[in-house]
């Protein structure tokens, strides 16, 4: 019997380690193993997650023209309340009214015949004064207190007790312990401005790393250039916002401060108006000390831009 003939095995087979007629397409593919298919399924499930959303930092600064059409829009509801008798000139009096209460107070025609401009000057005046004298004694107080504890411990208390009361609880102490000439005006608005730069002061210090004191510290550096070229410049954006809100309190006080004997004043002018029910007297007094105090804190703005121009960028 006959054996069936043997075909020759295949060179490409054989030199590929398979067996003889075996079709190298009918092999199955290699299979990945445990981690290509972990790494697969990774990458599967990270295409699956939405993308990630940027949130932008709060720009700084406002648009003009939008702060002046608001301004305007304002004025416009004032001259319609008025002019269709929603409201009664004693309650609201027109914007016509107000500008010739302040045409006759820039002639010296109310109140004993002082002009607007000496009005203007005298609170100007106190308000500085006040905020200068509190310049110079809060801001060193309270660097002293960040920096040390026993100042803190010492000035804390006193500081922290009289500073929720309003001007008005503590006026009749000054009045009765400095007399009703000016040391007593100026000493009030002092004392609003006093407590919000201490504070101000005191928790700007913190904004001073361990790392840049450590640093200062291992080139030689002395205790006061430590605070003069450490401390001083991380607390500088606290103390100006701090002195921002100062002068804010005080002309907030001013009122309170012109209730003593006062012959002369845009608080006096306003509480002598609000005697008489002249509500046009005294709408156009809190416009001009609202005034004064923007143009007061634009100012603020300004210099605290020239001088910490990193704030908000660090």
């Amino acid at each position: 019997m006959k054996k069936p003939p043997v075909s020759p095995p295949d060179s490409a087979s054989a030199l590929a380690g398979l067996p003889p007629q075996a079709d190298i397409r009918s092999a199955s593919p290699p299979q990945p193993d445990a981690a290509g298919a972990a790494n697969t399924s990774v990458a599967s499930s990270a295409a699956e997650l939405p993308l990630a959303r940027s949130h932008d930092f709060p720009a700084t600064g406002n648009w003009p023209l939008l702060s002046l059409a608001t301004a305007l829009l304002m004025l416009f509801l004032w001259w319609v309340s008025t002019v269709t008798g929603w409201l009664p000139p004693l309650v609201l009096p027109s914007p016509a009214a107000v500008g010739d209460a302040f045409l006759a107070a820039q002639r010296g025609e109310l109140q004993g015949g002082h002009s607007l401009f000496e009005h203007f000057a005298w609170s100007t005046g106190r308000v500085l004064a006040g905020l200068l004298l509190a310049c110079v004694t809060a801001i060193p107080l309270g660097l002293l207190m960040g920096v040390s504890r026993l100042a803190r411990s010492v000035f804390d208390p006193p500081i922290e007790f009289y500073r929720p009361l309003p001007p008005l609880a503590y006026l009749p102490l000054i009045v009765i312990w400095f007399g009703i000439d000016e040391t007593a005006k100026v000493l009030l608005i002092y004392l609003a401005c006093f407590a919000p730069l201490v504070v101000s002061a005191r928790a700007g210090v913190r904004s001073a790393s361990a790392e840049q004191i450590n640093a200062a510290q291992s080139l030689g550096a002395t205790r006061w250039q430590v605070l003069r070229h450490v401390i001083l410049p991380a607390a500088l954006p606290e103390i100006l916002t701090g002195l921002r809100i100062a002068v804010g309190f005080g002309w907030t006080t001013l009122v309170a401060a012109e209730l003593v004997a006062a012959t002369v004043g845009l608080g006096q002018l306003v509480m002598n108006a609000s005697n008489f029910l002249r509500t046009d007297i005294v709408l156009m007094g809190i416009l001009v000390i609202g005034t004064v105090a923007g143009v007061f804190d634009l100012i603020m703005r300004q210099v605290e831009r020239r001088l910490v121009p990193w704030k908000g960028h660090s």
